[in-house]
């Protein structure tokens, strides 16, 4: 195993560059599926070397039920600094364990509170609730999932605002948002090394709809109007894994790329660009730390198949 073991739990850095850059410099489709992609990988392998080192750290506590040549000294030396690793991994996957299924089962508690409270109206695919909190979100679940605003927030926007504000919803709910912003919060929850893409997908999924709402509507200055104003009054989604017109993030950034030309799609950005040798490099930090987590899971497979008796 060696110090491959490690690697999955630094590599994350690689994507650091990608992670501002791409926010920038690709479309926002892309950029979203990029990063996720990255995010899901990279967790996987460092929560994989975790539990490696885990295994080597339960084996040396007294009365576990692991076989006893699993505790061997020739097993120990397959895992390098077995004496602080593998206590050590113990806890931290513990911890990592508890915040992924916290944010589960949030995740999970606001959708059936969200489904609960629409249960008295219309199944339409726009619910309209009489609250003075003004907000917007797209609630997904059955078979279209539905958008959800406020009259609070429709008294603040004109007629044009509010095609903008419901095509912008339309399209969280069309290209399942919800499914990126849960997945890169997981990654960020397994490896804090990946919070910045956590960031970055909260960002492109926003601009994503954004886009799709200018294309519906017709007109990139009526959602820039619409974005602005639901900033200034409403208070955003109820969890950070659901999306809303007026997330929070920076609206300005928003604003000012829907008043420039639309961006133009690519499906792999140049690597004789800035942002594309930032994907290529966050890529090859991707593939080495799969390689990483697969070998030192063979090779430990392997120690402890011979140190177990038959």
């Amino acid at each position: 195993m060696g110090v491959f073991v490690f690697l999955p739990l630094v590599l994350p850095l690689t994507a650091w560059p990608v992670a501002r850059l791409a926010a920038q410099h690709l479309h926002p489709r892309t950029a979203t599926r990029l990063l996720t992609a990255l995010a899901a990988v990279m967790a996987t392998c460092s929560t994989v070397c975790l539990a490696l080192l885990m295994v080597v750290g339960t084996a040396q506590l007294p009365g576990n039920p692991l076989p006893d040549g699993w505790s061997d000294p020739e097993v120990r030396a397959a895992v390098p600094y077995d004496e602080v690793a593998g206590r050590a991994a113990v806890p931290t996957l513990l911890v990592v364990l508890a915040a992924c299924a916290g944010t589960l089962w949030r995740h999970g508690r606001v959708r059936r509170r969200g489904h609960a409270a629409l249960a008295g109206l219309p199944d339409t695919e726009v619910a309209v609730l009489p609250d003075d909190e003004p907000y917007a979100y797209a609630l997904p679940g059955g078979p279209r999932g539905r958008v959800v605003v406020t009259t609070a927030l429709l008294v603040h926007l004109e007629p044009a605002e509010h095609r903008a504000l419901f095509a912008h919803e339309r399209a969280h709910l069309t290209a399942r948002h919800h499914r990126y912003l849960l997945t890169v919060r997981l990654a960020a929850r397994a490896n804090p090394f990946l919070r910045p893409l956590r960031a970055a997908v909260a960002y492109t999924t926003e601009r994503w709809a954004d886009e799709a709402a200018a294309e519906a509507v017709g007109s990139r200055r009526a959602v820039a109007r619409a974005i602005g104003r639901a900033a200034l009054v409403s208070r955003g989604t109820p969890v950070p894994t659901l999306a809303g017109l007026a997330a929070p993030g920076p609206v300005p950034r928003r604003v000012a790329a829907l008043l420039a030309p639309a961006p133009v799609t690519r499906a792999w950005p140049s690597a004789f660009t800035a942002v594309g040798l930032a994907a290529w490099t966050a890529a090859a930090g991707t593939a080495l730390s799969a390689m990483s987590s697969a070998n030192s899971a063979v090779t430990l497979a392997l120690v402890l198949r011979a140190a177990t008796p038959l």
